[in-house]
């Protein structure tokens, strides 16, 4: 009957359904037709949200939600123009700097794409930027806030491994910054040969005020990643810190923020969290029908029935991890094919660490690796360019983050480095 929950699960995908109720529904169909009593469904989507680290998830998300309303998206742009606005290309490259920065604050690739899009975009097609280049590094540069930590994937990743989340944000952070440093090497390549617009350079005084706007940012992020590391406190706790933080700076700093909006804040961050447990709970139930029908060894077993070496598995992990990212949402995926795939990973050698900074850069390229690639709909969307051209635009960005994607499997130390070095 597993041929059923998938077929039902596809079909609903195709029809466009959200990727939670295609995973309820594919679930639903398949309890009835063994006949299964319905009381598993509620049993195991409780089960599914009834861990801890989870908890998490909604404070991040309301902390980013108050930082980014309390106009730090502005300050990050106009600080990361202050520093490189004066080389050629210069506002493109601060576009990705700004998503280096942004990732402390958002933690996920599509919503750093529309907040930063939604300011970007314009602007660079104003200054003279090709519209499909300025949404495709948009939507490259995106992908680099779920690697740097903090990140709601990688807590994701954590709670379905058992791993130290700590750990974990220590082993995103040189993948992350390559990953940005690759980008940018990119841009500056093309910007100078399309001579794209510089400004003046910025004086001292500018960009000393640009850091100090952005410090409140950066010291909160400073303040998640050191005190997890250091065992100050939990995810969990963190997570309400940093609302707090994120409190204070937008009433008595950046001044922005007050009780009508902050309301209205909360009311949208419960909206997504809600969104997001109902995802978690319902792929629980899908994992747990695939356990039930033995998919993890079956798969297990066809993988290193084909190949035994670590790195002919890694490349087959990697190139279906590409494929599922470019239609599934990032969570989602996790939540089905990592504790599987780290299965297969771990029988070859393969530490889970290292394994898991793999699978999360490999599902945000797929977020733009076309033609389904939801951060390129995103910023089509926003500068309202066709999807074949952002596309195409975005193919030098995607060539050079495959370049990374390689480096990272096969040198585990990029990312081992750190939390070998600091944990140890």
């Amino acid at each position: 009957m597993i041929w059923l929950l998938f077929i039902v699960f596809i079909v609903c995908l195709v029809l466009r359904f959200p990727i939670a109720f295609s995973l309820g529904i594919s679930c639903l169909a398949y309890l009835i037709a063994k006949g299964i009593p319905l009381i598993v469904l509620p049993m195991k989507l409780y089960s599914g949200i009834d861990v801890f680290v989870l908890l998490s998830i909604p404070g991040f998300i309301l902390a980013g939600n108050l930082m980014n309303y309390g106009g730090l998206t502005e300050k990050i742009i106009a600080f990361c123009n202050h520093l490189l606005g004066h080389i050629r290309g210069g506002l493109a490259l601060a576009n990705i700097g700004a998503s280096m920065l942004f990732a402390g604050i958002s933690g996920t690739a599509i919503s750093d794409t529309a907040s930063l899009g939604s300011v970007l975009i314009p602007a660079m097609r104003k200054e003279g930027y090709d519209p499909s280049f300025a949404c495709a590094i948009t939507a490259s540069s995106s992908t680099v806030g779920p690697i740097i930590p903090p990140s709601v994937p990688m807590i994701i990743a954590a709670t379905l491994s058992g791993l130290s989340v700590g750990r974990l944000f220590l082993a995103g952070a040189l993948p992350g910054l390559l990953l940005g440093a690759g980008l940018m090497a990119v841009t500056y390549y093309l910007s100078r040969k399309r001579n794209y617009p510089k400004h003046e350079r910025s004086s001292f005084r500018q960009i000393a005020k640009g850091f100090v706007d952005t410090f409140w940012a950066l010291l909160m992020t400073l303040i998640i990643l050191f005190g997890i590391i250091g065992g100050i406190f939990t995810p969990t706790e963190a997570s309400i810190i940093a609302v707090a933080y994120a409190l204070l700076i937008g009433i008595f700093v950046y001044k922005r923020l007050s009780l009508k909006n902050i309301w209205v804040l909360v009311l949208d961050s419960m909206k997504t969290s809600a969104s997001l447990m109902v995802l978690v709970g319902f792929a629980n139930l899908f994992g747990w029908i695939l356990i039930t029908e033995q998919m993890p060894q079956l798969v297990s077993n066809e993988i290193l029935n084909f190949s035994e070496n670590k790195y002919v598995v890694l490349l087959l992990i990697n190139l279906l991890l590409i494929f599922v990212g470019t239609f599934m949402e990032t969570i989602a995926a996790l939540l089905i094919l990592f504790p599987i795939l780290l299965k297969v990973s771990m029988g070859v050698g393969v530490d889970p660490i290292h394994f898991s900074v793999i699978a999360l850069l490999n599902l945000m390229i797929g977020l733009t690796t076309p033609p389904l690639g939801i951060c390129l709909f995103v910023s089509s969307s926003i500068g309202k360019v066709s999807i074949g051209s952002v596309s195409k635009a975005g193919l030098p960005f995607l060539a050079v983050s495959l370049i990374i994607l390689a480096l990272v499997t096969l040198f585990p130390e990029i990312s081992l480095f750190l939390p070998d070095l600091i944990m140890d």
